[in-house]
């Protein structure tokens, strides 16, 4: 008897172990760096809080490998899979050549592409890599009615859009983004430009330049760290006076508009959850529940997009009005334009 309790007591402690087993996650950033207010940056936040939650250190159990050029991608990736971390997580779909590769390469590995789809020749998933995909376009209308209603407000009526890379999943973010514009000022300019690049901030501002000086009273980029230098011209120009303002996109870039001391030259911001999208696979992962293969889609209703919780630059009546529309596009009253 006793022996068998014994045993139970031994098989109860080794499944409690294994159940509180770490496990390593990774990510190998695009070429903006993991400080690049961003893709990035709101990714490994999301890995951090998993960090914290589980315990586990940084540089052991979570870690990044920065890639300063696309040659990187595949090496980085390369370089986790062989030191069999759980879970290889690569932020945007520049990646998706890279993680097809490296994933048939390393079949027994656990991968995730933030913002694309990887697909075999044949057109089916890849079995070892879950896909999180989110509605840019049902957020970036969100960000449009805010626009819309901001420029109104204040009796102006040209708004611009700053694109990164000129790919269907960014245009996305302008299709959305005019939609919610127009549901709100019909009569509205929106000007549009794209900067050929993530990474150029100097390329950046120099479009905001272009946009500000052609009347445009706010602009929307959704360029990666060529957006920041949208936020960066915004911000001098309002610090003289002359009052412009910016949209960030995938986090909530509040704090980077900061000017003359407490002011923000950001009226809003386009939240990707990409934070959640990584914690929530990465818990998948650690519970033996790794979705490989599936496509996890993020939307309003799933609030893996949307405004932040706090807009200190939007009035009550705005934010009321972003409320009205969230609403409808949950319920399916309203259906945001796609351009994918």
């Amino acid at each position: 008897m006793k022996k068998k309790v014994v045993l139970v007591l031994f098989a109860l402690c080794a499944m409690t172990a294994l159940m509180a087993a770490p496990i390593r996650v990774g990510l190998v950033t695009d070429v903006g760096g993991i400080d690049d207010k961003s893709f990035n940056q709101g990714t490994w936040e999301g890995i951090k809080v998993f960090g914290k939650e589980n315990g586990l250190k940084e540089g052991e159990g979570i870690k990044y490998l920065q890639s300063t050029a696309d040659a990187d991608y595949i090496p980085n990736l390369s370089t986790f899979a062989d030191e069999k971390l759980d879970l290889i997580i690569a932020p945007g779909f520049l990646f998706n050549e890279a993680m097809l590769t490296v994933a048939t390469q390393y079949p027994d590995q656990k991968f995730m592409i933030i913002d694309s789809v990887v697909q075999d020749k044949a057109g089916k998933n890849v079995p070892n890599v879950t896909n999180a995909v989110f509605a840019a376009n049902e957020g970036s209308f969100l960000a449009g009615v805010a626009a819309g209603l901001k420029a109104k407000a204040d009796k102006k009526n040209i708004i611009g859009y700053v694109g990164g890379m000129k790919f269907p999943l960014i245009e996305n973010f302008e299709v959305g983004f005019d939609q919610g514009v127009k549901a709100v000022l019909p009569g509205a300019t929106i000007l549009s430009d794209y900067t050929g690049s993530f990474t150029d901030a100097g390329k950046g501002q120099a479009m905001a330049a272009k946009q500000y000086g052609a009347g445009a009273y706010i602009i929307y980029q959704v360029a990666g760290g060529s957006g920041n230098g949208v936020i960066q011209e915004a911000k001098a120009r309002s610090a003289k006076g002359d009052i412009r303002w910016a949209i960030g996109v995938d986090k909530d870039q509040y704090a980077d508009g900061i000017y003359a001391g407490t002011k923000s030259a950001i009226l809003t911001s386009m939240m990707k959850r990409v934070d959640v999208a990584a914690h929530n696979v990465a818990e998948m992962v650690r519970d033996g529940k790794f979705p490989g293969g599936q496509v996890l889609v993020f939307d309003l209703k799933s609030k893996g997009v949307g405004l932040p919780a706090k807009n200190p630059n939007l009035s009550p009546a705005i934010v009321k009005a972003i409320a009205d529309y969230t609403a409808q596009i949950v319920s399916g009253k309203l259906v945001v334009d796609s351009r994918q």
